[in-house]
């Protein structure tokens, strides 16, 4: 467990503190297996965003160092053959060139860098018109394949122009014209905060540069052989939050590839694109599923990708993984009595297994599969969230991020015979917490158990209850099985409340009969499990059963409007982002595909709506309700939180609404952050502890 006493002040005493410690978000391992390059993110000086930078994290646990600095940040590190490291970079150009990658608005837009094996400066190794998103490379070859937008017509007859070229004209001509319209042929329009188009995602092959000048070096007119070669000219949306992944010998790539039908439906194929000629082949596809994050075998003769069921009016999806031929073929199913979903496939190097992560109580432990026999076997058992595999060269040992509800994410070593896992030296490890951590399970009305993580004080006890806050997360498909920077528990135990965080109906990692439960009952059937776990928890003698409140965000703030007009027993609902108008939610997020198959067309088939919509239980709600939400929020439009604040001020209920003209789903900016905390911190004072509201100084 983390260092922590009762009687040490953390940083989570303190905002500022908090907003500070560093961040790990990315991990990837040297062709060597010498060091690992993760991506860090941090405050910049003036403390209004976070930048990332890349470190290198020694494997054998030298003390970690920072690789890159600039104030645009890095990411996306990928490693070539001879270890030098690729990322992808928003800073100048160190000759004064920029980055050379202009969007026609005056925006630059990230390049491709390259860091030399051997140490010394970083330098531009590729631009492209609309910037570099990502980049992947291959496992024995320096194959570099690129993702960039470019303008829909960009390539097209164009007289032999290459598209980067013709992508750049396009772009100056629309600049010029003062064009900002954006032509929509298919859905979605937006994504999360932002709106899609007018130039989609395409993949371009890059040579890797030999000399000082980059590949499509700014201010030059290259030759269109010499340019970033196209891949994918006809891709439209197909790339859209599609992985790709690049075969060992840089032959092929694999990807995702969405395919629409009937205006609105739509699944995602496996496709194969040959990397010398741009020749697509479909791999897998079923109309009825998609297939994602695609891994080539060590021989580069299969891929193995998770496929994922589409739900229907009668069940929810599902995933398995799933193994094809790189030519093609009939697609095996590696997991076919596995009751979890498997995520994030990589494949050891003897190519006789493969690893893979999942939801497992509470837990998202690391698994392996044997290819041959299909044996499924759980290799770590420490309670940790586990993501970015990396398998060493020479198969003993697996590298990757590791957390867990009272530990942010940190790179570690697990080693396969026997499985022991070592935490590796990175910038804001295991920072103090001022609290400890339990769990306890609860018997359901229909007799399941639902599992929690408790977060409690250090001086909680019989003699100096806590105040219990009620946290239910998001998604709705998910679990409290990991650290959470945006809704950390900590912060509030720093205060002095207990959290409860419960896995109701719904949740990953108990099954698929355990998500089933509430597939057609998103209000009553959680609340009855979390109804459960809060009844369980206030019987404990450290926690005040007279002093509870509720919050949660997303499906969290879901279920704070549901809980807020089916029962009175807490003292304040926090609701973020909270679906309140299911009807109107459901047309116009961006993502309505996603939700209409199971909710169903609400002219035809009104019931569900009816009976899941919070907002037909204004009448009941009593409780006092803080509403937060961002003006920038395409999943959970704005829409919903001014239904929801128009509608409480109606009905004469006490409640406050923090709005973020700026922010997303999220809260990112730490100035917001900051000011999001200190408007809960004093909702709850006021309404658990009777203490006098205190506005936070800055709003």
């Amino acid at each position: 467990m983390p260092n922590d006493a009762a009687d040490v002040a953390t940083p989570f005493h303190d905002l500022d503190d908090y907003l500070a410690i560093p961040r790990v978000t990315t991990l990837r391992l040297s062709p060597d297996g010498t060091w690992l390059a993760a991506s860090v993110q941090t405050l910049n000086a003036e403390r209004k965003k976070f930048v990332t930078s890349v470190w290198r994290i020694d494997t054998e646990g030298a003390p970690a160092r920072r690789l890159t600095r600039s104030a645009e940040g890095e990411g996306s590190p990928r490693f070539l053959t001879d270890g030098s490291l690729l990322f992808t970079s928003k800073r100048p150009d160190p000759d004064g060139g920029g980055n050379g990658a202009d969007s026609g608005t005056g925006d630059d837009k990230a390049a491709l860098w390259l860091l030399p094996a051997g140490g010394g400066e970083a330098r531009i190794a590729a631009t492209l018109p609309g910037g570099v998103t990502s980049v992947e490379t291959a496992a024995d070859s320096d194959a570099i394949v690129v993702t960039s937008p470019a303008l829909p017509a960009a390539g097209e007859g164009n007289g032999g122009e290459s598209t980067v070229a013709d992508d750049e004209r396009l772009r100056k001509e629309r600049k010029d014209a003062g064009v900002s319209a954006i032509l929509h042929e298919s859905v979605p329009v937006r994504y999360w905060d932002h709106d899609l188009g007018p130039a989609d995602l395409r993949l371009f092959a890059v040579a890797r540069p030999s000399g000082e000048e980059p590949v499509g070096e700014p201010g030059k007119q290259a030759d269109a052989k010499d340019a970033p070669r196209d891949l994918t000219p006809d891709a439209g949306r197909a790339l859209f939050e599609e992985s790709v992944t690049v075969s060992p010998d840089g032959a092929m790539a694999a990807a995702g590839w969405w395919r629409w039908r009937d205006g609105v439906q739509s699944h995602s194929e496996l496709v194969r694109l040959d990397l010398a000629t741009g020749t697509r082949t479909v791999l897998l596809a079923d109309p009825e599923a998609d297939y994602r994050s695609p891994a080539f075998s060590p021989d580069g003769r299969s891929v193995v990708c998770v496929r994922g069921t589409h739900h229907t009016p009668e069940k929810p999806n599902d995933f398995t993984l799933v193994l094809v031929g790189s030519e093609g073929g009939e697609e095996t199913d590696l997991l076919p009595d596995f009751d979890r979903w498997p995520a994030d496939p990589v494949w050891d190097p003897t190519g006789g297994r493969v690893y893979f992560t999942a939801d497992d109580g509470g837990r998202h432990p690391v698994f392996s599969v044997d290819i041959g026999t299909g044996e499924v076997t759980k290799l770590t058992t420490d309670g940790g969230y586990y993501s970015d595999l990396c398998p060493a060269p020479d198969g003993t040992t697996l590298y990757a991020l590791r957390a867990a509800v009272d530990e942010p994410l940190t790179p570690v070593r697990i080693g396969l015979v026997p499985n022991q896992v070592t935490r590796l030296d990175c910038p804001g490890a295991r920072p103090t917490l001022p609290g400890r951590l339990t769990e306890f399970a609860a018997v359901a009305d229909d007799g399941h158990q639902i599992r929690s993580w408790l977060v409690l004080p250090h001086d909680a006890s019989p003699e100096r209850k806590a105040p219990l806050l009620l946290w239910v997360h998001g998604g709705p498909m998910m679990s409290w099985n990991s650290w959470s920077w945006r809704w950390n528990p900590w912060l509030m135990v720093a205060k002095g409340y207990a959290v409860l965080l419960p896995d109701p109906a719904l949740s990953t990692g108990y099954g698929q009969d355990f998500v089933a439960r509430g597939y057609h009952n998103w209000g009553s059937r959680p609340l009855a499990d979390v109804t459960a776990a809060i009844d369980a928890a206030v019987r404990r003698e450290d926690i005040d059963e007279a002093r509870t409140a509720m919050m949660g965000g997303s499906y969290g703030g879901y279920m704070a409007n549901w809980i807020a007009g089916h029962t009175d027993r807490f003292s304040a609902i926090v609701s973020h982002a909270g679906l309140w108008t299911l009807e109107a939610m459901f047309g116009a997020t961006d993502m309505p595909m996603f939700w209409r198959p199971q909710f169903g067309d609400p002219l035809t088939s009104p019931a569900m709506y009816e009976e899941n919509s919070p907002h037909r239980h204004i009448e009941n709600v009593k409780t006092p309700m803080l509403v937060i939400h961002g003006s920038l929020d395409y999943r959970v439009p704005i829409g919903e939180a001014l239904r929801l604040w128009w509608d409480l001020n109606r009905h004469q209920v006490p409640a406050k609404f923090l709005y973020f003209p700026d922010e997303n789903h999220w809260v990112l900016k730490p100035g917001n952050a900051k000011v999001w905390y200190e408007t809960v911190f004093a909702f709850l004072a006021e309404h658990v502890r009777d203490e006098p509201w205190r506005r936070p100084p800055l709003l």
